[in-house]
């Protein structure tokens, strides 16, 4: 079986290194490939460039998607995962939304800390917007962009940390989700920092994806019509036609 990861940023290291750690992870007699975003931002980081990051991820799935068992929006924010969701006749997961489900399993509520100032009220209305507003005691972030801590993460730990334990301390959350694909890696790191469990996004949802392998799609609820377009590429004009 094979679970296809689409990056929606355009760094294609960070493709790399999100490949790298699930196929660390992999069950046997299942394959990890990689798609990175074809056009938009390096690092997804304003309301703009996640707007182009859900074409791009759309773009991605239709080039690359076509053997693929299951999909992971390897990008935290989930660009496109209900549309996704509509296309696809295989599982899709997104970063967010499944470390969030596994958060709630854990903990009446969690906090979740990020790189960039203005993923702070788009990780808000996200949660918000998925069901989880009850259970997030709220969204931390500190100033360098995921892409920045990816780049170099030891700067960047002790800001993070403390940005965990203000979670638990001024929130009140008993589990912190570090959300971000540039962030990959750096839970294991600041588990002893932190009073309370600290959710690895990528981790968490490469995990919930391989056990989503052999299932029946995720709906919403909507049928794709056949549209003729214009302007698109070539598979995912054949996939919307």
């Amino acid at each position: 079986m094979k679970l296809l990861l689409i990056n929606a940023n355009t760094t294609q290291a960070i493709t790399d290194r999100l490949v790298a750690i699930a196929q660390g992870l992999a069950p046997p007699g299942v394959t990890v490939a990689g798609a990175t975003g074809r056009f938009g931002a390096r690092y997804i980081a304003s309301r703009a460039t996640a707007a182009v990051a859900e074409h791009a991820t759309i773009d991605a799935f239709a080039e690359h998607g076509r053997d693929a068992d299951a999909v992971l929006i390897a990008c935290y924010g989930d660009p496109a995962l209900d549309a996704l969701r509509e296309l696809a006749s295989v599982p899709v997961l997104g970063l967010a939304d499944a470390t969030a489900e596994a958060a709630c399993r854990i903990a009446r509520r969690f906090g979740v800390v990020s790189g960039g100032a203005a993923w702070k009220p788009m990780l808000e209305e996200f949660h918000q917007r998925r069901g989880y507003a009850d259970r997030l005691s709220g969204v931390r972030s500190i100033l360098p962009t995921g892409g920045d801590i990816a780049r170099d993460p030891d700067s960047a730990i002790a800001s993070l940390a403390q940005t965990c334990r203000d979670c638990v301390t001024l929130d009140g959350a008993e589990a912190v989700v570090l959300g971000g694909a540039g962030l990959a890696g750096l839970a294991a790191r600041l588990a002893p920092l932190v009073p309370v469990p600290v959710l690895c996004s990528v981790e968490t949802g490469i995990r919930a994806a391989f056990a989503a392998l052999g299932h029946t799609p995720i709906g919403v609820g909507t049928v794709h019509a056949p549209v003729e377009t214009i302007g698109l590429s070539e598979p995912l004009a054949k996939r919307l036609g």
